[in-house]
């Protein structure tokens, strides 16, 4: 039975030949739309495999320009910096993420001295890399204290624009870090500072690889969910939203990603500011797990990063940055 329109209107014309499908395209993808993180580790001439992160390294900082030759000839626009923090170094109230010395502003001052403002270094604000029970904050009674927290969060970005930070990105969920850390910012000089704010983090189980990846998955203590956000919700995600941009976030991340693409949607047609979305680490193991069993082809990176771009998103934190040459082809 013919209805409507049909035959005089066939949209598979337009899907017949290749051309014509990239013609038509309503989203794409290009090397710009990526974010690479990059964990880091001490020592020298080192880069770690990561047992739950096929194909991921952690670099000691004599290794770090290898990463971000490679980033630079992809035409990558910016890296995001996570250390591995030795256990030596961490306490309960997380006091090397103010050391001067750590890993990431070390990093900061090498990738600054060599490569000046060729690509952007964002770095990550929370204390769950430095504390001893891998929590985002300083713990009493088995709850993480917010206003205590955030103090300290707001001389660890202070410190990080000091070293050369580009944008600043706290992480962490805490309420009303933004506004503070935006103060201190302007306050001391660091006014063109950028801060792009994980407006909606939520206490998902896509983490379990990162964690391992940066040494907090085993000694977390109980969970995250007094802090970060309930994945029942979505009205809660865009309230997130507004306080941080009222506060002075230039820029809004959504983590996890795929699970999320309708608060990426709802956010962007809402608020109209850059969004980005995080391709976190469990999503990226499973794909890669599928991908090297053969259960599913490298065709679902693909489809999976622009599922991104579809929501509205205006790049994306991956994994697969450093691959986007071979993703795209």
């Amino acid at each position: 039975m013919i209805t409507g329109n049909f035959p005089n209107l066939r949209l598979r014309r337009s899907r017949k030949n290749d051309w014509s499908r990239r013609l038509i395209a309503e989203n794409n993808l290009s090397p710009s739309d990526f974010i690479l993180p990059v964990f880091l580790t001490n020592g020298k001439n080192k880069k770690q495999s990561i047992s739950s992160m096929p194909g991921v390294y952690r670099y000691s900082l004599d290794k770090l320009s290898l990463v971000i030759d490679k980033a630079l000839k992809l035409k990558l626009p910016m890296i995001a910096l996570f250390p591995y923090t030795n256990k030596i170094d961490k306490n309960k109230f997380g006091t090397e993420a103010l050391n001067e010395d750590n890993l990431v502003c070390k990093a900061l001052k090498l990738i600054k001295k060599k490569y000046r403002n060729e690509i952007g270094v964002m770095c990550d604000v929370a204390l769950d890399p430095y504390t001893s029970h891998g929590q985002d904050g300083l713990v009493k009674n088995k709850y993480v204290l917010n206003d205590e927290t955030v103090e300290i969060l707001i001389k660890q970005s202070l410190l990080q624009a000091q070293m050369g930070c580009d944008v600043i990105a706290p992480s962490d969920m805490m309420d009303g870090r933004i506004g503070g850390i935006r103060k201190s910012l302007d306050k001391n000089g660091y006014k063109m500072t950028q801060i792009l704010s994980y407006a909606v983090k939520y206490s998902s189980s896509f983490y379990g690889p990162f964690r391992d990846a940066v040494g907090s998955k085993n000694i977390l203590k109980g969970n995250k969910k007094n802090y970060q956000m309930d994945f029942r919700n979505s009205d809660e995600a865009l309230r997130e939203v507004a306080l941080d941009i009222k506060e002075g976030a230039d820029m809004v991340m959504v983590k996890p990603g795929m699970p999320y693409l309708d608060i990426i949607k709802s956010v962007k047609e809402k608020f109209k500011i850059p969004v980005f979305a995080y391709q976190v680490s469990g999503e990226y193991t499973l794909l890669s797990n599928a991908i090297n069993k053969g259960f599913i082809t490298n065709d679902a990176i693909l489809e999976s990063l622009i599922s991104f771009k579809r929501s509205g998103a205006n790049a994306i934190v991956s994994y697969y940055a450093d691959k986007i040459d071979k993703i795209l082809d």
